[in-house]
């Protein structure tokens, strides 16, 4: 049987180089996580809680830093721990994973750029003296947390919790001076122009609309002279054409008076309307 570790890591900020930041949170998780402690009688395995015995950590021997290389105008320009402006413009990417005894454990190039032996060779010396320099704080930190727990006291991330120091663009406290607010009012207030003693009232315009000051005329609904023109020549036609309608009705009205007669009007066959009736199409039967 083997303890089964899995390491979750959620990406609260980002401002570039996220690959070394990761690889450093990941193996200080790790080396700061406590299994249950275990015994083993024979085919008889016992897992201790935390009451029972105290957590031991994990064996961890070797610790493997990343350290990013950004290249700038096809590998002249060389940058470690790049921003994430600068990433955005960046030609190509290097990342170097390594432990403190100079042991390379992966190499990852990345973007349109090709390097020579000699650019590869400068960025492993340097992330050497990096991790180097990496470890050695992190074995510090996980001292001075150590230390802490056994005092009773709270270190690092613990310590900050209470406090509520975990902010995101956090900054200092800075003190104002407010012993001249009131000579700077006053003096302000002075320069100012007099306030005016005539108060708006609301103009009533239709009701149900008000309006507070002169300001603009609604002019919503009105139209301009060029329609208004056309509004009254449509008029003009229409009036003009209702008496030419009005002067007809009356001619024929006459002319039906004179042609009245006493006389029956005779259909003929023809005129006769033809009457279809629609019978329903019989729809042949489906056959399997």
């Amino acid at each position: 049987q083997v303890w089964q570790i899995r390491l979750d890591m959620h990406l609260l900020n980002h401002d570039g180089n996220i690959i070394d930041a990761a690889s450093v949170a990941g193996i200080v998780a790790l080396c700061h996580f406590r299994r249950p402690d275990v015994s083993v009688q024979g085919e008889e395995v016992t897992v201790y809680t935390p009451e029972e015995r105290d957590p031991v950590p994990l064996s961890i021997h070797h610790m493997p830093i990343c350290v990013s290389f950004a290249f700038f105008q096809q590998g002249t320009y060389l940058l470690v721990d790049p921003s994430e402006r600068e990433e955005r413009v960046m030609d190509g990417l290097l990342v170097i994973a390594m432990n403190k005894h100079q042991e390379i454990c992966t190499i990852d190039s990345s973007g349109g750029i090709v390097l020579v032996k000699n650019q590869v060779l400068r960025c492993s010396k340097i992330t050497a003296v990096k991790v180097a320099e990496i470890t050695e704080l992190i074995q510090k930190a996980l001292e001075n947390d150590q230390k802490a727990r056994k005092e009773g006291g709270k270190f690092g991330f613990a310590e900050s919790i209470p406090n509520q120091k975990i902010t995101a663009f956090k900054m200092e406290s800075a003190a104002v001076d407010t012993n001249s607010v009131e000579e700077q009012a006053e003096e302000i207030i002075t320069k100012a122009d007099p306030p005016s003693e005539v108060f708006a009232n609301p103009v009533l315009y239709t009701p149900g609309t008000a309006q507070i000051g002169e300001g603009i005329e609604n002019s919503w609904g009105d139209l301009e002279e060029s329609e208004r023109e056309e509004a009254v020549e449509e008029e003009g036609e229409g009036d003009a054409t209702a008496f030419e309608c009005q002067k007809m009705e009356i001619e024929d009205t006459s002319m039906m008076e004179e042609n009245k007669t006493d006389e029956p009007i005779l259909l003929s066959d023809s005129e006769e309307e033809e009457v279809v009736i629609l019978q329903p199409q019989e729809l042949p039967k489906k056959t399997r």
